[in-house]
């Protein structure tokens, strides 16, 4: 027997409103599951930031520069007489005294002029002897000896300046020093003014920086300095001149940092770090790295305070070591963010981990 069309149709209808209610108590099971879950899920988590505690300590607040090395005295040895050059006795990079020849000359005609002058001087004083005599005899007047007299003095200043002319081809170092350069060979003709050769004083060296109209009032002369030089050494040195006027371009003032160098192993030309001890401050010793800017653009580190929300504090660095950066204005003792500090801004709320808790 077939089915009647009229029941199957009943019983479809059946089946579809069965379905469509065991869909919507699902739908409503699931509303009420994540409205419960929700709240959980929706909580906002705190960043998390690795701190550091760290105390205040009194530290030498240190002025760092940086400068380069200077010879304390750079002369050109030049000719003053005319001639070719007939020796250069001394090697580039000697050391030499006081008076050494470092560039000679042709005597040319010079040695007889000597001579010639000498020659006369003795003809002057035989006649000024005889004419002294006639005055005493009465022969003469005192205008005859007196006239005498200037011939003879005439005649001394005549030799005098053969024998300085006869000395000037020998061109000798002004001071004990280096002698740097041989700016002349034998078979170049000097004329007067022209250069035979370069002297240097390395003793004392002389450290050469530029001061802030800021640091003006930090460094005095006499004031220590340590200087590392990009050669390698450490040494330490005095500041010797400060200039009073301030170079327009810049607004900085040149200064000069004498250095002992007896045995001549510092060079000039050399790029230098100078460090000022000062006055003794409150500090914190910090990792470099740490170092932030805040909105402002101005410099100093982020910390979480006690209700564990960033803090940022201007800091101003008074000293650099191979440990870490020494730095003024933090609270005298604060947990500083040493890691994540680059993703809190201040005022945020955070997790604080210790960095020996990790």
């Amino acid at each position: 027997m077939k089915p009647n069309a009229s029941i199957v149709i009943a019983l479809l209808a059946v089946i579809l409103i069965a379905g469509w209610f065991w869909t919507n108590s699902n739908e409503d099971a699931k509303s009420n599951t994540s409205s419960k879950v929700m709240p959980e899920q929706t909580e906002k988590k705190r960043p998390s930031v690795v701190t550091r505690e760290v105390s205040a300590e009194l530290h030498a607040a240190a002025t760092k520069l940086f400068g380069r090395s200077e010879a304390a005295r750079e002369v050109t040895v030049k000719a003053e007489t005319p001639g070719p050059v007939v020796s250069t006795p001394i090697a580039e990079g000697s050391r030499v005294r006081k008076g050494t020849v470092i560039c000679r000359q042709d005597v040319n005609a010079r040695q007889a002029n000597v001579d010639q002058a000498k020659a006369l001087l003795k003809t002057r004083e035989l006649e000024y002897t005889a004419a002294r005599k006639l005055v005493e005899r009465g022969f003469a007047s005192e205008t005859q000896a007196l006239t005498a007299q200037a011939g003879l003095d005439a005649a001394k200043a005549a030799v005098k300046q053969a024998e300085i002319e006869l000395g000037n081809i020998n061109l000798r170092a002004p001071f004990s020093g280096i002698y740097d350069k041989n700016l002349a060979e034998v078979g170049d003709y000097l004329a007067p003014g022209q250069p035979c050769g370069l002297m240097i004083e390395l003793d004392p060296l002389i450290i050469a920086i530029d001061l802030t109209e800021s640091q003006i009032g930090v460094v005095k002369p006499g004031l220590e300095a340590n200087v590392d030089m990009a050669t390698g050494e450490s040494v330490v040195g005095k500041v010797k001149f400060i200039e009073s006027r301030a170079n327009p371009a810049t607004r900085t003032f040149r200064a000069e940092i004498a250095v002992s160098n007896k045995d001549l192993k510092l060079k000039a030309g050399v790029t230098a770090t100078v460090r000022f001890k000062s006055e003794t401050v409150p500090a914190h010793l910090i990792p470099g790295q740490i170092l932030a800017l805040n909105d402002n653009g101005i410099v100093g580190v982020k910390y979480v305070g006690l209700d564990n929300r960033v803090r940022f504090a201007e800091t101003r660095t008074i000293d650099e070591t191979d440990e870490g950066i020494w730095v003024s204005g933090l609270p005298d003792t604060v947990r500083i963010i040493i890691k994540g500090q680059d993703y809190v801004k201040a005022g945020v709320e955070v997790e604080s981990i210790d960095e020996f808790a990790q």
